[in-house]
C-alpha cells in the first residue's frame, strides 16, 4: 500500500516537473519570437524613417505607446506594399501624427 502511494506521488511529481519544463520552454519561445519581431520592425523603421523622425517616435512612445504602435504598423504596412517612395522625415511624421491624433473637443462655458 505504501509502495503504491509512493509510486503515485513519484509519477505525479514527474508529471508536474514535465509540465513546468514545457511551460518554461513555451515562454522562452514566445519571448524569442517577440524579440525577432521587434528586431525586424526596428530594421524596417530604420529604412523608412530619418534619424530625427525615429527619435521623435521613440520620445513619443513614452507618453503615447498606443499611438506610436498604430503609426508604426501603418508605416510598415505602407513600406511593405511599396507605397512609400522616400524616407519619412521629421516634418512628414509630425503631419502624420497630427492627422492620427483624435481631435480634442473644446468646451466653453458661458455665464449669463
Amino acid at each position: 500500500m505504501d509502495e503504491d502511494l509512493e509510486e503515485i506521488r513519484k509519477r505525479k511529481l514527474e508529471q508536474m516537473q514535465h509540465q513546468q519544463y514545457n511551460a518554461q520552454a513555451q515562454a522562452a519561445q514566445q519571448e524569442q519570437a517577440r524579440a525577432e519581431y521587434e528586431a525586424k520592425k526596428q530594421a524596417i523603421m530604420r529604412q523608412i524613417l530619418t534619424p530625427e523622425a525615429r527619435e521623435r517616435l521613440n520620445t513619443l512612445k513614452m507618453t503615447k505607446p498606443d499611438l506610436v504602435a498604430s503609426v508604426e504598423a501603418q508605416l510598415i504596412s505602407l513600406a511593405q506594399s511599396g507605397r512609400l517612395a522616400t524616407k519619412i522625415d521629421d516634418a512628414k511624421l509630425k503631419a502624420l501624427l497630427l492627422q492620427l491624433q483624435p481631435k480634442k473637443r473644446e468646451m466653453q462655458i458661458k455665464r449669463v
